[in-house]
């Protein structure tokens, strides 16, 4: 640390720190970055890091020709790098989170030990955020013992979305549960015909600021023949099966349970698996976690994780209940849609003005209070808008049960009354 600290501190001041998009000679800098990372705190993600960096080494020139052109591709190289005299202070990357790119997801932050780590990030995410013009809206997942990484992602104008908590089920507690049989009879697996079930159980599953800020449709629960052949390779390299399936109600012909488990083969890490239960059937819990189990017990013995969010307090309750374990704490944090807008270089708040929107709504003339007739003449008056009041004519008003006569004009006082 104290050598990365004197590097640092030899570059000359005058020197403005550079953010591009990353080359292969940066491959070894973000591979020192890794040990300094927000991300490096815990130790599985330091590992997941280090694969991930093995497996862009392997791939960079396929994933640099692939990010020229359209294709479900283009993004996996979506890395940003920031560099002062050939010093690499940071690195952020970052990739679209729904299929219309609406949302945009930042994965990783990696910044020096010796650099302003506040300076430097902030720099890093506002690059992303004005050249990615397609995205409106920013998520990331931090954890909640992360605090420089709290102060540098609150700095730059995210806020608390949802709280996650990931959980571990030991190999014996699989065990137990697989003996238990499953009360699923309308267990269908997945196809891209039941692409809108799908989206509606996500829609019901999640409450409306997430539903808003992932913004997803139809199109992100199908997989197109590319899609299909990348995945089949993807497992067939890193040794994984993925089994999916969904739990669909005839009644109402709807999906009310989801589920998709990446296996291990190897036995060298744990399972993952992916839950969606639609509220008013929280009693699916329990079904499909035997289901689960008994699907893994196929495999080597490995413990299975999965995640719950704050707004599943069903889930929670019955994990607890059977014996899983903590294993992390995250904040899942949104950056809003009105920071963009302010900060795009096309559409600013203080140019929207009032009356251009409602210009629709203002008055065509300078309406006239008390402008009213109530004889013949009010038809020769509708037409001209502007008219004074001094322009009206007297108008005499006569009453049905009494002959007062109340003209404008004037009545000597010897007048006698009618």
């Amino acid at each position: 640390m104290a050598a990365n600290v004197k590097m640092t501190s030899l570059l000359p001041r005058n020197l403005s720190v550079v953010i591009r998009p990353v080359q292969y000679r940066d491959l070894d800098g973000i591979e020192r970055l890794n040990q300094e990372s927000f991300a490096a705190q815990r130790d599985k993600g330091d590992r997941a890091n280090t694969k991930q960096l093995q497996w862009l080494r392997s791939w960079y020139g396929l994933l640099k020709f692939l990010s020229w052109f359209p294709n479900p591709l283009q993004y996996r190289l979506c890395t940003y790098v920031a560099e002062q005299g050939r010093m690499l202070l940071g690195t952020i990357k970052v990739s679209p989170f729904n299929r219309t790119r609406s949302t945009w997801r930042v994965e990783r932050v990696m910044l020096d030990r010796g650099a302003d780590k506040q300076a430097i990030g902030s720099q890093l995410l506002r690059y992303c955020f004005e050249s990615i013009v397609e995205a409106r809206t920013w998520i990331l997942e931090v954890n909640v013992n992360d605090t420089e990484a709290l102060a540098l992602y609150r700095q730059n104008g995210f806020q608390r979305l949802a709280e996650m908590t990931y959980w571990e089920i030991a190999p014996e507690l699989l065990q137990e549960l697989a003996q238990a049989e499953p009360d699923l009879p309308n267990l269908l697996p997945v196809s891209n015909a039941d692409a809108q079930l799908l989206y509606q159980l996500d829609t019901a599953s999640m409450p409306p600021l997430v539903r808003q800020v992932f913004d997803r449709n139809t199109r992100d629960f199908k997989t197109s023949l590319f899609g299909a052949l990348t995945d089949a390779v993807k497992q067939w390299a890193s040794k994984t099966e993925v089994v999916c399936g969904y739990v669909f109600e005839p009644q109402r012909k709807a999906a009310i349970g989801y589920f998709q488990l990446s296996l291990d083969r190897k036995g060298e890490e744990p399972h993952v698996a992916t839950l969606t239960v639609h509220p008013a059937y929280t009693w699916l819990y329990p079904e499909l976690l035997s289901q689960l189990a008994r699907i893994a017990q196929d495999f080597p013995k490995q413990s299975l994780r999965l995640a719950s969010a704050d707004y599943q307090a069903e889930r929670e309750e019955y994990l607890e209940q059977i014996g899983a374990s903590r294993i992390e704490h995250t904040l899942m944090m949104s950056r809003s849609v009105w920071h963009k807008l302010r900060e795009s270089k096309f559409v600013s708040l203080e140019g929207i003005q009032l009356p251009e929107m409602l210009q629709g709504l203002q008055p065509a003339r300078k309406p006239i209070p008390g402008g009213m007739s109530w004889t013949q003449q009010r038809k020769e008056s509708l037409p001209d808008r502007s008219i004074k009041i001094s322009q009206y004519k007297e108008v005499p008003f006569r009453s049905n049960n009494t002959n007062i006569d109340t003209s404008g004009q004037s009545e000597p006082a010897d007048t006698p009354q009618e």
